[in-house]
């Protein structure tokens, strides 16, 4: 498996793997729309043996009471199905917090199932005093912390940007 950023010629194979892997095309539009307003931060593919996508994660700007602190929302994150249960998400993640640490992003959450997000460090961000504006269980909502101390003292409502409001 090769992880690496996402290039223009991924793009349609990204959209792709986003509608079959996911219920609706909330998700692909996301990452279209995300892609296509600049609002992208990081987007990583994993490519099999034969250079097929087979994996995306997509990280963009998050801010807490209207602050940007240079937080990253992850969303989406899909591995096809043939390719699920084999690490590759989690190396897909390990990856992109190398990444956002060693670029000064300090902070990234996420709203997702807690017991698979917390094995790469995720925990709850009630627990440091954030919430986020969806109706959603209070455990599923999650932070990480990349660059020490930056959670401390930081409370507040998270906002996605405007393209996670299409969802």
């Amino acid at each position: 498996m090769l992880i690496r950023t996402e290039a223009p010629v991924d793009i349609l194979p990204v959209d792709r793997l986003l509608k079959k892997t996911f219920e609706t095309d909330a998700e692909a539009n996301l990452v279209m729309a995300l892609r296509e307003n600049g609002n992208r931060t990081l987007s990583l593919v994993a490519c099999n043996d034969d250079g097929e996508v087979v994996g995306h994660l997509c990280l963009s700007p998050v801010t807490v009471d209207g602050q940007d602190n240079g937080w990253q929302g992850l969303a989406p994150l899909t591995i096809a199905t043939e390719y699920q249960r084999q690490g590759l998400g989690l190396a897909l993640m390990t990856e992109a917090k190398n990444i956002l640490a060693e670029l000064g992003y300090p902070v990234v959450v996420v709203l997702g199932d807690p017991n698979y997000y917390q094995r790469v460090g995720f925990t709850t961000a009630a627990d440091h005093g954030l919430t986020c504006r969806w109706d959603a269980p209070v455990e599923a909502f999650m932070v990480i912390e990349l660059l020490p101390e930056t959670l401390a003292g930081q409370q507040g409502t998270v906002e996605y940007s405007a393209e996670f409001s299409a969802l």
